[in-house]
C-alpha cells in the first residue's frame, strides 16, 4: 500500500472536519442519531472516491438508521462539500461504519472484569 503524501493527508483532515460540521449542523434527517462523528476520512489521491468511517454511539438499530440517513443525504452533502472546499474533484462518498470505538469500550471492560476476578 502506498504511504500518503503530505497533500493527500491535508485533503483527508479537510475533508474530515467539514464533513464533521455538515453532519452535525446541516442535515436534519431524524434518522441521523445525534450522537454520530467522523472518525476517519480516506480520499483517493485521484479525488473521485472518499471513504468516511463514522461512529455511532447507540444500539444497532441507531447505527442502522443512521447509515441509512447519511446515504440518502449522500448528494446534499457532495454538494455542500464541493461549496465549501476548493478541490478539483468532489469525491463520492461511501459511509463505512467504524466500531472500533465500542470495540475498545467492551476489551476494557473484559479487562476490568478479568482485573476484578483476580483480586
Amino acid at each position: 500500500m502506498r504511504k500518503n503524501s503530505i497533500k493527500n493527508t491535508r485533503v483527508n483532515e479537510e475533508v474530515l472536519r467539514e464533513l464533521s460540521n455538515i453532519i452535525r449542523g446541516d442535515i436534519k434527517d431524524p434518522r441521523i442519531n445525534p450522537l454520530t462523528s467522523v472518525v476517519a476520512v480516506e480520499v483517493a489521491p485521484d479525488l473521485k472516491t472518499c471513504k468516511a468511517y463514522i461512529s455511532v454511539l447507540g444500539d444497532e438499530e441507531a447505527q442502522q438508521n443512521t447509515l441509512a440517513g447519511l446515504k440518502s443525504a449522500e448528494g446534499y452533502i457532495r454538494s455542500k462539500l464541493a461549496k465549501n472546499i476548493n478541490l478539483r474533484n468532489t469525491p463520492e462518498i461511501r459511509f463505512v461504519l467504524d466500531q472500533s470505538i465500542e470495540y475498545g469500550v467492551n476489551m476494557s471492560k473484559l479487562i476490568d472484569d478479568v482485573n476484578k476476578e483476580q483480586n
